[in-house]
């Protein structure tokens, strides 16, 4: 009986030896998730700073013309560029309105354009809940004559976009019909502007922005 007693003895210190360090355990880990540096917030400017929001609405957006592995060939396609929210956005300061698209969740910019009262908005061959309009796109940094498709949810949302953008095509007539008349200075000086405004990101976001997947 006393050797049983003796062989439980040191199986009782163990339990207690581990009750003791449970706590200390505890205490480590959550010590592991404690900063060790405080991080400073960074502000990200988009480029949309200076704009007023006129109308967002969702949509997929296609381009047509040749894919890297048909280019210089002729052959054109449509091909899809991505889903994300389409904005029309005005200058506070100079009036001007352009036409803005970020890729979901990536927000690289896939659709930038001036709202230029010339565009026709098209309707694409067997649906009612799409568009088709050509444009100098300025995504990339450059300017580039681009083919684009628009698909809305339904026809309604196809249709609350097009008069959005007809309205804001009138507000861009009116805006250059002003300059027309008015100090050419300070027309130039908005073209500039707006030129300038490309994506209103870092470089290096730019340059990422130009790279062909």
């Amino acid at each position: 009986g006393e050797i049983a007693a003796k062989a439980e003895e040191p199986k009782a210190s163990e339990e207690t030896a581990t009750t003791a360090d449970a706590p200390a355990q505890e205490e480590e880990s959550t010590a592991e998730f404690t900063p060790v540096v405080a991080l400073e917030e960074v502000e990200v400017k988009t480029g949309e700073e200076e704009e007023e929001t006129l109308f967002e609405i969702r949509a997929k957006l296609f381009v047509f013309g040749e894919t890297l592995l048909d280019k210089g060939t002729g052959n054109k396609t449509w091909r899809e560029r991505g889903v994300g929210s389409v904005k029309l956005l005005k200058h506070r300061e100079f009036g001007k309105i352009r036409m803005l698209m970020r890729q979901d969740k990536t927000m690289k910019i896939i659709c930038n354009h001036v709202v230029d009262p010339r565009i026709k908005l098209e309707p694409n061959a067997g649906s009612d809940r799409s568009w088709v309009w050509s444009a100098f796109d300025f995504s990339d940094g450059e300017l580039v004559e681009t083919v684009f498709a628009a698909r809305f949810g339904d026809s309604e949302k196809a249709g609350k976009f097009k008069t959005s953008f007809e309205e804001a095509q009138k507000e861009m007539e009116a805006e250059l019909a002003g300059e027309d008349g008015g100090d050419t200075a300070a027309g130039d000086e908005a073209a500039d502007a707006l030129e300038g405004l490309k994506t209103g990101e870092k470089a290096e976001g730019e340059g990422e922005e130009t790279e062909k997947a």
